[in-house]
């Protein structure tokens, strides 16, 4: 069962033998997590049982193995059907990647402005070596994983061209053969997902961090529309299906005005009901925290991966302990400016701290 196996029954002993097989499939696969449903006939549509919704007294919670505690047994309404999905976890994907659940650290490598972009001035041969550097900085320091971005590519551009592709495919290629055993990642900027997987999967990276996966916003390069339905069969036609996708919602240097009924949890539901492999929330802008109230949010309204995507600085980070990563690039540069070679000594101390905080 790769991602899921979707059970429906009718209320009463139906429900209950559909309990009795979630416990059973759950012994037997215990990186399965149970998540309830249940007809809402106002809305005319499934909705997902919260904790507590649909019964008068909560039963006994038994604690994962993911650090998350879940109620096992289905909760029965008086009406409506129970739909009982049983789902393989993002977080095993997650854990298998990178070693741990909690408190990943991934660097940022802001690639050069590469060849045909307004401020590119630099041999591909320069570019690559730039990047290997910060790349070997970030290993020996400790980071548990790398994303491999075309920030100085500004202004950003929503048709990306052939050149942008194969100069991130070089670029990459340089850095996973400098670290051969770290995970990578790779974004291409403005929303080039379907590029950024070419990329990953020709260099051999691990996964890609996404925009516009769903619901449309207004960023600063124009509209942005949700493109999940496109990008995961695009993974899928080029077998591409071993690079995870973390997505971001309500996305930093973006207007969300369009979306303004449409609550963070709920904008991560949805990014969860179609198939990401990790959320992630950020500040307004690069360098900005993000909300610690938001991660909390997130965190009780998903089953999967929840990472920080700006804002993470040495004296914050205790804030942000709890969620699956953090992704940090202004900080681990001179001066904190995102744009300036990454400094060492920053990289050290926070990483030093991580590793006391993590005991």
């Amino acid at each position: 069962m790769r991602w899921s196996e979707h059970v429906q029954r009718r209320e009463g002993d139906g429900a209950a033998r559909c309990r009795t097989t979630a416990l059973s499939f759950l012994q037997s696969a215990r990186s399965f997590e149970v998540c309830c449903y249940m007809k809402n006939r106002t809305l005319n549509k499934w909705v997902r049982v919260e904790e507590g919704e649909s019964e008068r007294k909560p039963r006994p919670r038994t604690k994962s193995t993911f650090g998350q505690s879940h109620d096992p047994l289905l909760r029965t309404t008086q009406k409506g059907f129970i739909l009982l999905r049983l789902h393989r976890k993002g977080r095993m994907k997650f854990l298998e990647l990178f070693g741990r659940l909690k408190s990943v650290v991934i660097g940022m490598i802001h690639v050069k402005a590469l060849p045909g972009s307004p401020l590119g001035s630099l041999k591909m041969s320069e570019i690559s070596e730039a990047a290997c550097r910060e790349a070997a900085i970030y290993r020996d320091a400790g980071v548990d994983g790398l994303i491999v971005e075309n920030m100085h590519d500004v202004p950003y551009s929503l048709s990306v061209g052939p050149e942008v592709s194969a100069c991130m495919t070089a670029v990459c290629c340089s850095v996973r053969a400098a670290c051969p055993s770290l995970p990578i990642g790779a974004q291409i900027l403005t929303a080039a997902n379907q590029q950024a997987l070419a990329v990953a999967l020709a260099s051999g990276l691990d996964f890609i961090r996404a925009e516009g996966f769903v619901f449309a916003h207004v960023a600063d390069e124009g509209l942005l529309n949700a493109g999940a339905g496109d990008l995961l069969r695009y993974r899928k036609q080029i077998g591409a299906e071993h690079v995870q996708i973390f997505t971001d919602i309500k996305k930093k240097h973006s207007s969300h005005a369009l979306t303004s009924d449409v609550s963070v949890a709920e904008t991560a539901r949805a990014a969860e009901f179609f198939l990401s492999d990790g959320i992630i929330i950020t500040g307004a802008a690069t360098g900005l925290q993000a909300d610690p109230e938001e991660l909390r949010d997130v965190s009780r309204s998903v089953g999967i991966p929840v990472l920080i995507g700006s804002g993470v600085t040495y004296d914050n980070v205790e804030r942000y302990l709890d969620a699956n990563a953090m992704i940090v690039g202004s900080h681990f540069k001179l001066g904190g400016h995102w744009a300036n070679e990454v400094d060492p000594q920053r990289v050290k101390r926070f990483m030093g701290k991580i590793r006391k905080l993590r005991q």
